[in-house]
């Protein structure tokens, strides 16, 4: 009996000194991706944005080619390059994992939780100036066309009089409120 009882706190021993071991290597993970950034940098070099490894932007430079461009463009290229430093923050947590931790499931899912929350960007489309894009909220407007339309031509001569008021007429307290659209308030 006593060699199965100092088996067991043998056991006992090996798992918490695994567990400490284990723990050690996660938080020195932790540690290693607390200071990591990504930065992205615009083509032309106008915008350059640094995100953290929990993806907030920490570091936004705007360089002076930047103030020439209309100011959508440059919005739309800082939130471009943003979503590209955040989709490589999977990666760097994959290589962090790789090089402190090793490859385990707990590690696996980590890494897809992060590519989950930090996607891939679309594709690059054609570059279209944000401004370029019109939006229209109007009924007769509701076809996107892509550029605004002109307003119909108007025939020469002397200008069209105003459409005509309509008068509107106060209620008197005789009136019957029990109508729909009457008051409910006495």
């Amino acid at each position: 009996m006593p060699d199965s009882v100092d088996a067991s706190e043998q056991m006992i021993e090996g798992w918490t000194k695994q567990l400490q071991q284990t723990a050690a290597r996660y938080q020195a993970m932790a540690e290693r991706m607390q200071g990591q950034t990504v930065t992205e940098r615009s083509k032309d070099g106008s915008v350059e944005v640094t995100v953290d490894a929990k993806g907030l932007l920490k570091n936004l430079v705007l360089a002076d080619s930047a103030a020439g461009k209309k100011m959508a463009d440059v919005s739309a290229e800082v939130m471009r390059l943003v979503q590209r430093a955040q989709a490589r923050i999977p990666e760097l947590l994959q290589q962090a994992a790789a090089e402190t931790v090793g490859g385990d499931e707990t590690t696996e899912t980590l890494v897809a939780d992060a590519q989950r929350t930090f996607p891939a960007p679309p594709a690059e489309e054609p570059a279209e100036s944000a401004s370029d894009r019109v939006r229209r909220f109007l009924p007769e407007d509701a076809e996107e066309t892509g550029a605004p339309t002109a307003p119909p031509a108007r025939p020469a001569g002397p200008p069209a009089p105003p459409p005509p008021q309509q008068q509107r007429r106060r209620r008197s307290s005789s009136d019957d409120d029990d109508d729909f659209g009457g008051s409910i308030l006495h």
